[in-house]
């Protein structure tokens, strides 16, 4: 589907160029963006789950590679990934059936990233 390590690497760098032509734009996204941690209410874990729900029912490339990284990172398993991506595909059908596909696809890159070479 797409390699999904590098593609968050090139769309980090992107968003960098942007930062530099429109710094208030993306300091105004980090501001919304991380709203949530200073409650902490959630835990970072399940802000990402739903963080990757969302992506899927809005058809986010971008916002799965991030967010599949930092569901990881945060201990989500494959299993809990699963069953935030079936609470997608409940909301919004056909379309995140796909994008579940793509985001499962981005959690296997990730674990296969993160093996120590043999």
């Amino acid at each position: 589907m797409l390699n999904w390590i590098d593609y968050r690497k090139e769309l980090v760098g992107r968003i960098g160029e942007i930062a530099k032509l429109s710094p208030d734009t993306v300091k105004g996204y980090q501001a919304m963006s991380s709203a949530g941690q200073k409650t902490d209410l959630l835990g970072a874990k399940t802000r990402e789950l739903i963080s990757l729900a969302v992506a899927v029912t809005t058809h986010c490339d971008g916002c799965i590679t991030v967010h599949t990284a930092e569901a990881l990172k945060h201990g989500a398993t494959r299993e809990e990934i699963a069953e935030a991506l079936g609470v997608a595909v409940a909301m919004n059908a056909g379309a995140a059936m796909v994008y579940s596909a793509r985001t499962m696809d981005a959690v296997a890159a990730y674990l296969a990233d993160s093996k120590p070479a043999a």
